[in-house]
């Protein structure tokens, strides 16, 4: 069954960090939609790679709208968490227990969200003293999976299990 998939994205997000999920997951049936602050801009990589147009605004959405929420990497997360319209939205995410699929620093929402605390997580190496600060258990592993509720990896190098294991949530969501 197809499933809507929200990103949560925004200038300098890390390249492949969207792409690659946001691929296999649409080869597999469902729907990508991307969520930034306004509906219609571009949204441009840090690596220059790729470019994405912006389905709806932080404004025209509900996390009820959605069976699961991608935080991709890059400066992206850092950038969108300063807006609390997007660290309420993944607040209320993680509230109604569907998935999650966070990246390299796509955490740093959920550090903002205050959803981290007791939770099984990993993330790139710059943002792992901040993790273990908000009270998640850090694993410096490829991909860490919680509750069958969230998916994290570390870095562009952890993508194939990364998209393996949010591919296997969202059957089973």
């Amino acid at each position: 069954m197809s499933k809507k998939i929200a990103v949560l994205i925004t200038d300098e997000f890390e390249d492949s960090e969207f792409t690659s999920p946001a691929d296999a997951f649409i080869k597999a049936g469902h729907q990508v939609i991307t969520i930034e602050k306004k509906a219609g801009v571009t949204v441009k990589g840090k690596q220059g790679k790729a470019e994405v147009k912006i389905d709806k605004s932080i404004d025209d959405v509900k996390p009820g709208d959605f069976d699961a929420l991608l935080l991709p990497g890059g400066h992206s997360p850092d950038s969108l968490r300063g807006d609390d319209r997007f660290v309420d939205f993944t607040k209320q995410f993680v509230a109604l227990g569907k998935p999650i699929f966070a990246i390299c620093h796509g955490p740093q929402l959920l550090i903002s969200a205050d959803a981290v605390r007791g939770r099984k997580m990993t993330s790139v190496k710059a943002i792992a003293i901040d993790l273990k600060n908000a009270g998640a258990d850090f694993y410096d592993k490829e991909v860490v999976v919680d509750n069958d509720t969230l998916v994290s990896s570390r870095t562009p190098e952890d993508l194939p299990a990364f998209n393996r294991e949010s591919l296997r949530l969202l059957e089973t969501a």
